[in-house]
């Protein structure tokens, strides 16, 4: 009796160890916050809006990577680079967030936007959503998928 009272509580050590130990954060996947996730995108969205280049380039990790339809802008500073080419071309941007879908650390976001191209004068309006993957409370990729064809009833 006493050998069979030995091994149940030998089990229980084990098994309190073993449960205990993968319930530790150090073994435990950690996500970012979803209220620090959503703050994020709240300042991206304003760097984008006043075309703060500096402030959206911070937000991305070294490595980051920035993809709009047709390019692929990888680390800060070519982000930051790209960024100011766009805003020597437009203006008066416009961002309208319509929902967010976090997961993890992933999120999904769409939104309402516009510019104006200086050269021309001419509106942008174009839905979009943007998928993004944060690394060590930075984004370290954000992904566009714009709609300028379906008509805006804004």
């Amino acid at each position: 009796m006493v050998r069979i009272c030995r091994w149940v509580l030998l089990g229980l050590i084990y098994l309190t160890i073993t449960f205990n130990t993968f319930n530790t954060p150090a073994f435990a996947q950690q996500f970012m916050n979803p209220q620090d996730i959503r703050i994020l995108i709240e300042q991206a969205r304003d760097a984008w809006v006043t075309q703060d280049v500096d402030a959206i380039a911070q937000l991305f990790t070294e490595d980051g990577e920035l993809i709009l339809p047709g390019q692929r802008w990888q680390g800060k500073e070519k982000i930051r680079e790209e960024l100011i080419h766009f805003s020597q071309q437009y203006s008066d941007v416009k961002i309208e967030i319509h929902r967010m879908i976090i997961q993890g650390d992933q999120a999904a976001v769409e939104w309402y936007y516009e510019d104006t191209e200086k050269a021309t004068g001419h509106r942008n309006k174009a839905d979009d959503v943007i998928v993004i993957d944060f690394q060590d409370d930075l984004i370290s990729s954000w992904r566009e998928y714009f709609d300028t064809q379906t008509p805006v009833t804004r």
